[in-house]
């Protein structure tokens, strides 16, 4: 009959037969196999009646109570009399403790939950579990195995998005005529692909930001997989484009509206700094109008109150003309630009988009700004893929939000010296929503209902 002490303890397959207390006053338990499947040899499944001898062993297990818990399992070692098995003896074991095991299984899932499901590092888990790193990093590494899907959940709206593994890494190398230059000797980026509308978080990272090595990842999934991907939300990046264009032939390209408005506000610093070099001589600094005004001039129009718009416009129309009017109307293309993507979403009819759209081109050729000129030319380039992202309302907004949780838990790990143990942890931090443990909110406008137990 199993005893009170067993129930509390939990360990299938072994008995709890005596308690006592180690000099610190920690619990130690006297165990014995309860479990008759114990005695069927791993070799042939012949259940045992020979017995050889009595064997001790010590396998670490969790805490009880809140105290270190030693244990003490005794168990036989039998033979195997079956003439066809070729082991000869073998000792008992039990799933939770496996043969020559030093942990128990659960101890083992405990660490590699602590890692994967609760955001902590391989050294934090380590030495909470009072285990070496390559213990934690195995035990994390099986957790997450069994933890995510063996297959590529299906998405209908895939996210490209690419961040830098470290710092790029150069030499000096003899060049022609004798002169030096520098070469590229580590500039490791890792390329993610993320579901926008599923919540199914990080599909899967490559390394290497070419075409060829995104494109190899999406080949190797499914047919079905590549047939159901509707849309395809990236940077303005070509590599990316090249891709899906060779690999989703039949997917909606969309071009994140954030990196269009950020390039026109990149464009709009360019011209500020270029006119106040001209005018000064020097950079812009404290004192200089346009300067102090650096931040508010990439703000949108549209998001500014009136008793902070109406004097920017006034301070710079009072600046020297060669400084105020360029910077002036190149605020004045941004923010067409900025009325053209703040149709995104809004199901616009063609009339809209093209108005705004040729107000945005009218303006920007009448300024003669060298910068706003490139930036118009980006955006003819692009259009295409910036009138998909306004029409269908589609962002890469998600694929942004796992890069911060990848550089988070990087930091969190003071780096990464291995590739591949990175993309491991990169999928299991972005992924634990997805899987469930995340804390839910239940109450307020983000409500979810709480998990129950299983009965």
């Amino acid at each position: 009959m199993v005893n009170d002490t067993t129930l509390l303890f939990g360990l299938d397959g072994v008995q709890v037969v005596r308690v006592m207390l180690d000099d610190d006053e920690n619990p130690i338990l006297a165990l014995v196999t309860a479990s008759e499947q114990a005695r069927c040899c791993p070799g042939c499944g012949m259940r045992s009646q020979h017995a050889h001898s009595w064997v001790r062993t010590r396998p670490r297990d969790l805490p009880v109570a809140g105290r270190r818990t030693a244990l003490t399992w005794t168990k036989r070692r039998w033979r195997c009399r079956n003439a066809a098995c070729e082991r000869a003896t073998f000792t008992e074991s039990v799933p939770q403790i496996p043969p020559r095991a030093r942990l128990t299984g659960r101890l083992r899932a405990s660490i590699g939950a602590a890692v994967a499901d609760r955001g902590r590092t391989v050294i934090q888990a380590a030495r909470d579990h009072e285990v070496s790193w390559p213990i934690a990093q195995t035990a994390f590494a099986a957790h997450t195995r069994l933890a995510l899907p063996a297959e590529t959940p299906q998405v209908a709206r895939l996210g490209i998005d690419e961040i830098r593994r470290g710092k790029a890494r150069f030499r000096l190398v003899p060049g022609e005529g004798g002169d030096e230059k520098w070469e590229v000797v580590a500039d490791k980026w890792h390329v993610g692909m993320v579901d926008l509308g599923g919540g199914a978080g990080l599909l899967g990272q490559v390394e290497g930001r070419t075409a060829e090595t995104l494109s190899a990842w999406i080949e190797a999934q499914s047919p079905q997989w590549r047939a159901g991907v509707q849309v395809v939300a990236i940077d303005m990046c070509t590599v990316f484009k090249a891709a899906i264009r060779t690999s989703l032939p039949h997917a909606a390209l969309v071009v994140d509206r954030f990196h269009v408005a950020q390039l026109a506000n990149t464009a709009l610093t360019e011209v500020r700094r270029r006119v106040t070099v001209q005018a000064r001589g020097r950079r812009g600094r404290k004192g200089n109008r346009e300067w102090e005004l650096r931040n508010r001039l990439t703000r949108a129009g549209t998001r500014m109150h009136a008793k902070h718009l109406d004097p920017m416009i006034d301070d710079l129309r009072a600046l020297p003309a060669k400084i105020g009017i360029p910077i002036l109307k190149a605020w004045n293309v941004k923010e067409d630009l900025m009325d053209l993507l703040a149709l995104h979403g809004t199901h616009p009819d063609r009339a809209q988009i093209s108005a705004l759209l040729i107000r945005f081109y009218e303006n920007a050729a009448a300024c003669g700004l060298p910068e706003i000129t490139r930036l118009a030319g980006t955006v003819s380039t692009w259009w295409p893929q910036i009138l998909a992202a306004i029409t269908t309302g589609v962002t890469n907004a998600g694929s942004e939000g796992t890069n911060r949780v990848i550089k988070t838990d990087a930091r969190t790990a003071y780096g990464y010296r291995n590739p591949a143990n990175q993309r491991l942890r990169a999928r299991a931090a972005t992924t634990r929503r997805a899987r469930g443990h995340l804390t839910t909110h239940t109450s307020g406008p983000h409500a979810q209902p709480r998990r129950r137990s299983k009965a």
